[in-house]
């Protein structure tokens, strides 16, 4: 074994790689860069390694960085989590040029499946199926969607997380696609090649674990189901998959031990399937292999027992396998869910901010791998996953129950989350049914967390006041008579609405909006908590005052109140109809138009990107562009005006 190593990676993953090498006595050296110190503060994986060094301006892509860090603290060997770096043949070889040990398969086997055009066609030589289609750049794209028939799947050759994957359901959307699909490609991996395959009506995608050694063994750790997904990202994966049975498992099984055994395959990937029911039985093709640990494999490690990590490292220390595939046991039922900042209310756009409250669960069969620490500063420059929930249980129904209550056990204050938009899915009867397809999340449309009580409570909070203050200053709406009202205006995104309370705090009457006056009290009020009592009904809630923001949280669920009167323009510009604002805090891609241009309702103008997402701003009248201030490459705050367009016949 290793006696140190460097984790070439953040975040979430960071974090848990370096608990493994603590628990095996390996000395940890964590990288970092200098936009996450913007909170004042190292972030947790620096807080956690043994040792860290401070990456230049290229940061974590920057090979010659990382490969001059791992040298400088003596490291043995590089561990580069997943992302990027992982699936970088040259980075694998520059590691050994260097003398270091990369964490991963050999340079071969991640060309051989890193393209996927490759990858496809090694694993159907070893008589693994695949879905028909067409690849560049032997075939014309545009003639092979029409030959397969569409709708079609458009995909990026190199790379994978879904970026750059588009679905195109018609021959008038391939070009922009094909566009879109190429610019993605390029900018992320530095490849514009790209494919087009048959696509599968609610198909489900299903994916094996593969561990092999360099002394020719390959097992395979049965499947994980990865079918709840938006834009083709995942965000809840279990194991076993519920569609399965042992015999289909099986098949599976060995189809991705010999595509791995065709790409001379050494460490821990993942062989990935699309697969749907059939009147005989269940259909599948190869989809591409991950030559790296996928986010999701903390569900494998739950049901087999095998910690994954520690399993790379031995493999890359040369060392065996120490089971065989007889000797693997799946147990139980686990889930995961991924904590995403996002916005579910915006369309799952990306967010941010700084992480003023922090909850974690603890409890039985329940594991949390995160990044986060209060404090944290979650930019845009990353991808947008902060942490990952897993229940272990041992049945399916159980592992759900888990993680719903851990998940309500989760408060993120400071930073928009999707943890209540994840219990809201879990909850879908076609979940708790095992229906589950590639679309199904994106259907899914989750009821509003219930806002009145936490809209009570945030008014109760502003009308309190410390003991000791001027009685006189005391918002209790005393008179000679009957006690008046105090009103606050507190606005929840882009609606605002009145909140009236009058009493002190600890003995009051609350009226949300139209409805009547109840009872209503503060019961205790310390540090970060706060119960509240409404209706005689008392509820616990988090809490952070942010300037003119208050934020509460309970059940999974925050809000984010604005208080300080009417909301404030966020940037210059017009407030008409035909301004046009940056939907998310990020950065501007391209500029489609030119100031003065003719433009016509829902034309491109501007594509702004975000934690590996991009946004196509378009027009939101017929007109004239007027204004322009966004530049490529200048970073844009949520609702930055980014264009101005005025109708023709309004213009001087």
């Amino acid at each position: 074994m290793f006696a140190t190593v460097l984790v070439a990676n953040r975040g979430e993953i960071a974090v848990r790689i370096i608990r493994t090498l603590r628990r095996l006595g390996v000395r940890s050296v964590a990288v970092y860069t200098e936009d996450e110190l913007a909170g004042g503060a190292p972030p947790r994986h620096v807080r956690d390694a043994d040792a860290a060094v401070r990456l230049p301006r290229g940061g974590y892509l920057d090979a010659e960085a990382i490969v001059d860090a791992a040298l400088r603290t003596g490291a043995e060997a590089v561990h580069p989590g997943y992302g990027f770096l992982a699936e970088n043949a040259g980075f694998a070889r520059r590691c050994a040029q260097a003398g270091l040990v990369f964490v991963g398969p050999p340079p071969e086997a991640i060309e051989a499946m890193g393209d996927k055009i490759r990858a496809k066609a090694t694993v159907a030589a070893a008589g693994v199926p695949v879905l028909p289609g067409g690849a560049e750049p032997d075939d014309d794209l545009a003639e092979a969607a029409r030959r397969i028939g569409f709708p079609v799947l458009v995909k990026p050759s190199a790379g994978g997380g879904g970026k750059g994957m588009l679905l195109v359901r018609s021959a008038e959307e391939l070009p922009a696609a094909l566009e879109s699909a190429r610019r993605t490609a390029q900018g992320a991996f530095g490849d514009g090649t790209l494919l087009v395959e048959r696509y599968l009506d609610r198909p489900r995608h299903i994916e094996i674990q593969v561990l092999a050694d360099a002394h020719g063994s390959v097992v395979h750790l049965g499947e994980r189901e990865c079918s709840l997904q938006r834009r083709h990202q995942k965000i809840v994966e279990e194991a076993p998959s519920p569609l399965l049975d042992p015999e289909t498992r099986a098949r599976m099984g060995a189809a991705a031990v010999e595509a791995a055994r065709a790409a001379g395959y050494a460490g821990a990937g993942t062989v990935e399937f699309i697969a749907h029911a059939t009147g005989s039985g269940v259909e599948f093709f190869f989809l591409e292999m991950n030559t790296r640990l996928q986010v999701e494999h903390p569900v494998t490690e739950a049901v087999a027992g095998i910690d994954l990590v520690e399993a790379q490292l031995r493999v890359a220390a040369g060392e065996p396998l120490w089971f065989t595939q007889d000797e693997v046991r799946l147990t139980g039922h686990a889930i995961e869910a991924r904590v995403y900042a996002e916005d579910p209310a915006r369309g799952f756009l990306p967010t941010g901010g700084t992480v003023l409250v922090l909850r974690e669960p603890e409890a039985e069969g329940v594991r949390v791998d995160s990044g986060l620490l209060p404090g944290t500063v979650v930019g845009t420059g990353f991808d947008p996953m902060l942490a990952k929930v897993i229940a272990h249980g041992p049945d399916r129904a159980e592992a759900l129950r888990r993680l719903d209550a851990a998940l309500a056990a989760t408060t993120v204050l400071g930073v928009p989350t999707n943890v209540a938009y994840l219990r809201s899915l879990l909850a879908d009867p076609a979940v708790v049914a095992g229906d589950l397809d590639t679309g199904l999340a994106e259907r899914h449309v989750p009821a509003p967390a219930p806002r009145d009580d936490a809209l009570a409570a945030a008014a109760l909070l502003l009308h309190d006041r410390p003991a000791g203050t001027d009685p006189w200053d005391i918002p209790d709406g005393w008179r000679i008579g009957e006690r008046a009202w105090t009103r606050y205006r507190l606005r929840d995104g882009e609606a605002a609405v009145e909140v009236r309370v009058r009493g002190l705090a600890t003995a009051a009457e609350v009226a949300v909006g139209d409805g009547a006056a109840v009872p209503a009290r503060l019961l205790g009020r310390g540090g970060d908590e706060v119960t509240v009592e409404l209706g005689g009904i008392a509820r616990r809630y988090a809490w952070a005052r942010d300037g003119d923001v208050l934020w509460l949280g309970a059940g999974g669920a925050a809000w984010r109140f604005e208080f300080a009167g009417e909301r404030r323009e966020r940037a210059a510009g017009r407030a008409g109809g035909g301004a046009v604002r940056s939907p998310m805090p990020g950065t501007v891609l391209l500029v489609k138009v030119a100031e003065g241009e003719r433009v016509t309702r829902g034309q491109p103008l501007v594509i702004v990107e975000a934690m590996k997402m991009e946004h196509v701003v378009t027009a939101p009248i017929d007109g004239v562009v007027t204004e322009l201030p966004a530049r490529a490459g200048r970073a844009v705050e949520l609702d930055a005006l980014l264009a101005v367009v005025e109708p023709e016949e309004e213009r001087p």
